[in-house]
């Protein structure tokens, strides 16, 4: 659990951090390799401009200080504590992720690290059937000593989290952490803040969009070791985070529903497709004890750049293309070494060349 006596960063460590986290194109890969390469945030911060013009694009500016201090002035107002990438107190599970988020904003606390950790997604139209067996999952699987993580969404999140609140549950938010949406669980997310904890990465006052619901989703199955469909139609959001946990090599499991019934169809092709069938928390504990897909490695995540060579450039553009390819097959292609063709993507990158997707894969911009 977070020491709000230790492990909080200093001023001066969360300003840059948070600079050098909202500076335009600065992305999770790209963080990670700039401290990788200059040992700090303010140090890495300095050298945006540089990168950025290797990259091909003059008069790059990083983010304006002044509005990095509103935001820590306006998560201060609310009570809310930063969680750094690179600090002690950040969630475990989630460091792991190669588009793991560089600063997060709680209020509350969070659970042990050691603990199991479920998602539960569905339906915000839910059925009372659905309603119940969420209701009934969630006192389960707390009662095991997993926490149940979901989105604060009505319908089946907002029953998750209900049952879940005497034994722990976190709610990860799309909008910034003093903008509960929907309005109507105001209630539930005050309680939330007091007996578990409410996480966001977007910045205080950010009202949510629809844009920024598939990234609060990859965090709510990147925050878990398994994710639970409850009533899940066949284009809702829902599939969409049982996506994104499938690529971080989470356990998908789905409650199984009535054929006839529009909002179960999602979890029953989920069912069809390989899904693990979930009755009751123990098939969520069983299902967990099977082997799973190994994390990605953290060489691959922070191996440091080495100085740039004369070709890389080109020769990467000369590859992508608006079709998405791995930055391990273009490191394959390409005959330099590993460091100087991760060097050029950086800097590509911050230039606005290249765009970063999940999974690791580049596209041109």
């Amino acid at each position: 659990m977070l020491d709000l006596d230790t492990d909080l960063p200093d001023r001066d460590t969360l300003i840059t951090h948070l600079a050098l986290a909202r500076s335009p194109r600065v992305g999770t890969v790209t963080f990670r390799r700039l401290i990788a390469t200059y040992g700090s945030t303010a140090q890495a911060l300095a050298a945006l401009p540089e990168h950025a013009a290797r990259g091909g694009m003059k008069g790059y500016r990083p983010v304006d200080m002044a509005a990095v201090e509103r935001e820590v002035a306006m998560a201060a107002d609310v009570g809310a504590v930063p969680l750094l990438l690179d600090q002690a107190g950040y969630p475990e599970r989630l460091r792991q992720l190669p588009d793991a988020p560089m600063l997060i904003w709680m209020r509350g606390s969070m659970p042990d690290h050691d603990r199991g950790a479920t998602a539960m997604v569905g339906a915000r139209n839910a059925s009372a059937l659905g309603l119940r067996m969420a209701r009934t999952l969630a006192a389960e699987l707390g009662e095991l000593g997993h926490v149940v993580v979901s989105g604060l969404a009505r319908g089946i999140d907002t029953a998750a989290h209900e049952a879940a609140l005497e034994t722990g549950t976190i709610a990860v938010m799309a909008g910034g952490i003093d903008t509960i949406y929907p309005p109507q669980n105001l209630d539930l997310a005050e309680r939330i803040a007091a007996q578990g904890a409410l996480l966001t990465e977007a910045p205080p006052g950010l009202a949510p969009m629809a844009k920024h619901f598939p990234r609060r989703n990859r965090i709510i199955s990147g925050l878990s070791d398994s994710i639970v469909l409850v009533e899940a139609a066949e284009r809702s959001g829902s599939l969409i985070t049982a996506r994104m946990a499938l690529e971080q090599g989470r356990e998908v499991l789905a409650v199984p529903g009535h054929p006839f019934d529009a909002r179960a169809a999602g979890c029953n092709r989920l069912i069809r497709e390989g899904a693990g069938l979930v009755r009751s928390a123990s098939d969520v504990v069983e299902a967990l004890a099977m082997p799973s897909p190994m994390g990605i490695s953290e060489e691959q995540l922070v191996w440091a750049p080495e100085p740039p060579s004369d070709g890389v450039g080109d020769a990467l553009a000369a590859l992508l293309s608006p079709t998405p390819v791995a930055e391990d097959e273009l490191i394959r292609q390409i005959d330099r070494p590993a460091g100087q063709v991760m060097a050029a993507l950086m800097d590509m990158e911050l230039s606005g060349a290249i765009a970063r997707h999940p999974g690791g894969m580049i596209t041109l911009a």
